[in-house]
């Protein structure tokens, strides 16, 4: 069962509850949740990686990546305004790896009921020991 950790500011309007609410879904690995709330056409970049074109595009990189379960994540902040949204946060995964990630989406339109961008930066945290100075 994934842990869901949320700041107390978010989800305090429909948007950023619906945000929220597609991190989660995602963490859990709720697909179904996930592809009735996006548009057909749907981008995501993922940065430095790729980018995936179009629902079954998406489907396909959710079914590829649905084995890594989220044992906790950790929403820090969630903005929304108009038409578009944010998300930042840390997800720990069942195999110890820990990524930090900022997801910024563009609405179909400013209602937000579907999502018809994605960008993704995510960073994978590595233990740092007391002897590394930055």
């Amino acid at each position: 069962m994934t842990k869901i950790i949320s700041s107390a500011n978010c989800g305090n309007s429909p948007k950023m509850n619906f945000l929220m609410e597609f991190n989660i879904a995602f963490a859990k690995g709720n697909i179904k949740f996930l592809i009735e709330k996006i548009t057909d056409d749907i981008v995501w970049n993922i940065i430095g990686h790729r980018e995936i074109e179009g629902k079954e595009r998406f489907i396909e990189e959710l079914k590829k990546i649905r084995h890594e379960e989220a044992d906790e994540l950790i929403i820090d902040h969630i903005l929304s305004h108009g038409k578009e949204g944010a998300v930042s946060g840390l997800i720990k995964l069942h195999n110890v790896k820990k990524y930090a990630f900022s997801e910024f989406y563009v609405f179909q339109s400013a209602k937000g009921e579907k999502i018809k961008t994605i960008t993704t930066y995510c960073i994978e945290i590595k233990q740092i020991s007391n002897e590394n100075n930055f």
